[in-house]
């Protein structure tokens, strides 16, 4: 990378992919870089290979051709993160043994707690360390997913934040509150963690307390929405949310409130689960009036503030706030679904 960035800097060509292969070789019969040596050869190359594609995405960003938000260009990573990871490919010649360890080149055999049984011969393993000091190791396969049997069901979810979500069908999820609920023992290692002297040992065993409490409030969030977008996804043919600007409201003061729910993990579940099980998933505009909308007679009313729960339409019918936007989700998200589906969009003379 400070390759790249000098060349850049003095105007010079851009330097190609081999040529970075060949200094890399040449640095490990440096004797200051022989640690170079230490790790496996395709360890450094997918190194490269992740800067290349950094460096792809970011001018790609540029020139307009990337969908998605704008992309910075690749700079060097803090030496106070400690988050570290290696990949290794089929050339690497990894293998799982026959008693269930995960043997690496220049590494040796490591003894590994399985989530799952690996269903074929995986092309790569990532072996990943957090902030918290755990390792995992993540496989890439290739997998032929079932379908689900098809059902009827189809739902709408609102979400919020008193109550997590709301579906169609009446059904509510109440809001977790995982962040919430660790507030005073994250406070406390935070407190411990600024009382030691920096660049002491104690203060290393401090930061990855505070670590692991941050670990086990994320681990438990994520193993929630799994749960239930998994249940949601088996009970329901489609599934339709709303298109909520995640990022607009994590900027308002209910952004502790917005990141500790979660909203777009569990909607991004919600999607991988159904492509994945044979599910239909949409999105709704963000801008449809679904909690001004009367599901009876369909008439636009006046905006809500959010202390109001119930509200009652001009045609005479009651609605509870959240149970009245979730159905109309439903109800856009299924004409979108199926307007136009498989006819003609006008009829004949």
């Amino acid at each position: 990378m400070a390759v790249r960035q000098a060349a850049f800097e003095q105007g010079k060509q851009r330097i190609s992919d081999a040529e970075l292969s060949k200094r890399l070789t040449l640095a490990k019969k440096d004797p200051e870089r022989a640690w170079l040596g230490e790790v496996s050869s395709v360890v450094l190359q997918q190194a490269l290979a992740d800067l290349n594609t950094a460096y792809r995405n970011f001018f790609q960003s540029v020139a307009g051709k990337r969908r998605g938000a704008p992309v910075a260009p690749p700079r060097f990573r803090s030496r106070k993160d400690s988050r570290q990871s290696i990949r290794f490919t089929r050339n690497a010649r990894f293998a799982v043994t026959a008693g269930r360890k995960l043997r690496l080149p220049k590494v040796g055999e490591l003894k590994v707690a399985w989530s799952r049984e690996l269903p074929s011969d995986p092309s790569s393993v990532t072996v990943t360390r957090d902030s918290a000091g755990r390792f995992f190791a993540s496989f890439v396969i290739i997998t032929d997913d079932q379908a689900l049997p098809p059902t009827e069901a189809e739902v709408g979810i609102d979400l919020g934040l008193a109550t997590f979500a709301v579906l169609s069908d009446g059904t509510t999820i109440t809001s977790a509150r995982f962040l919430r609920q660790a507030e005073r023992r994250l406070a406390n290692a935070a407190r411990n963690l600024s009382r030691k002297q920096k660049g002491s040992s104690n203060r290393a065993k401090a930061r990855v307390k505070v670590a692991r409490a941050h670990a086990r409030v994320a681990d438990a969030r994520r193993d929630w929405a799994h749960k239930h977008s998994t249940r949601i996804i088996c009970d329901n043919q489609a599934v339709y949310v709303e298109d909520l600007c995640i990022k607009g409201l994590a900027r308002t003061r209910l952004a502790k409130s917005v990141h500790d729910a979660g909203w777009g993990m569990f909607v991004r579940m919600l999607e991988q689960k159904a492509a994945r099980y044979g599910r239909a998933f949409g999105r709704v505009n963000r801008w449809f009036p679904s909690t001004r909308l009367c599901s009876a007679c369909g008439v636009v009313g006046e905006a809500k503030p959010l202390h109001v729960r119930e509200w009652t339409c001009a045609c005479g019918v009651t609605h509870d706030r959240d149970l009245n936007a979730a159905r109309n989700i439903l109800a856009a998200g299924r004409a979108e679904r199926l307007n136009a589906c498989g006819g003609t969009v006008s009829p004949a003379a």
